[in-house]
């Protein structure tokens, strides 16, 4: 007769698998692996650069809170769209730290290196096993891709393609927008018309011009996140002949046109409402002002000479402060968008 168990030993399982979840948080909160063994799972969340899907997972939530209502909506193909993105955001992040690599902007005293381990030069993985792992997710994009455009047709195509396009020429020879003063532009469409777009076309077959203009709010908030970190890196980036727009501007002007679009999150989405291309519940993101005015002043003011204790990013500093507003905002956005999806508003 078989034996069952001990108890204690099914209940040991308990705090080995809450000690695997930390670890995973850790690395999400922090875009580093937690302290001691890496494990796979938290190896591979640094490796895609995890800690910034919630970026992603907002834009593709947009489009699906406006679309759950629409005629034709589909949720499996929504839901296909969202893992689509995710799977191509890794793979741009991943393709973003190869071609900086090959082109000699990626050092060991270069920020990417700073803040969180680099793939390659941290020894986490080979050059060619990074090649691999963006060639593996690329292919799983566009197999899901395949899949949309035969339920949705070429349409669901040229979103996809364009994005691929606009998010590979961020960084790879020749178009390196990143470099030409393009990068901020880049991200704006790619987490506004062409996410928010894209996934509420795989979702419902249509692309109503209103739902392009509901993904600004949110492109604004992804914008100022990039803002941010090209701040943080601006003087090597000068020194690498590499034209963000805050090496074209300057620290202070760039710092003064980030908290313009985070006003402009709160301005876009009550212009929006009026115009009823959002629904009313959409205003509940202006609680988020309170997160605005605390990130006010780290915003205005010089980087600090070293990081506060415990701080996970540096030299990163006004990248992390974008990101606290934009994941606040965002998420308050969502809880507008859900509750009148709940109440059919």
């Amino acid at each position: 007769m078989a034996k069952t168990q001990p108890p204690a030993t099914r209940t040991s399982q308990q705090p080995r698998q809450r000690r695997l979840v930390w670890r995973w948080a850790f690395v999400m909160r922090t875009c580093n692996p937690p302290p001691g063994r890496v494990d796979v799972v938290s190896k591979w969340l640094v490796l895609l650069r995890a800690c910034v899907f919630p970026l992603t997972i907002t834009s593709a939530a947009v489009a699906g809170l406006l679309a759950v209502h629409e005629p034709g909506f589909d949720p499996w193909l929504f839901g296909l769209a969202g893992i689509g993105l995710l799977v191509a955001h890794g793979a741009n992040n991943l393709m973003n730290d190869l071609f900086d690599l090959r082109t000699a902007v990626d050092t060991r005293s270069y920020p990417r290196a700073l803040y969180a381990p680099h793939p390659v030069l941290s020894g986490l993985i080979t050059r060619r096993g990074l090649a691999r792992a963006a060639v593996a997710a690329n292919a799983v994009s566009l197999a899901v891709l395949v899949v949309l455009a035969l339920e949705r047709g070429w349409a669901v195509v040229g979103f996809a393609l364009a994005g691929f396009l606009v998010s590979a020429g961020y960084t790879a020879p020749p178009l390196r927008f990143k470099k030409r003063g393009l990068g901020e532009i880049s991200v704006f469409a790619v987490w506004g018309p062409l996410m928010v777009g894209g996934a509420y076309y795989a979702a419902t077959g249509t692309i109503p011009g209103r739902v392009i203009a509901a993904s600004v709010p949110f492109a604004l908030l992804a914008t100022t996140v990039l803002m941010g970190k090209h701040i943080d890196k601006l003087e090597w980036d000068e020194r690498a002949d590499i034209r963000t727009l805050p090496v074209l501007m300057g620290s202070a002007r760039a710092r003064t046109l980030t908290l313009g679009m985070m006003v402009a999150f709160y301005v876009s989405v009550a212009a929006l409402v009026a115009v009823r291309w959002l629904p009313w519940f959409a205003l509940v993101s202006l609680v988020g002002i309170e997160r605005l005015v605390r990130v006010w002043s780290p915003m205005t003011n010089p980087r600090p000479e070293a990081p506060p204790k415990g701080f996970p990013v540096w030299p990163l500093w006004y990248a992390p402060v974008a990101f606290v507003h934009a994941r606040r905002a965002g998420a308050l956005l969502l809880v507008g968008l859900a509750a009148a999806a709940v109440l059919h508003l």
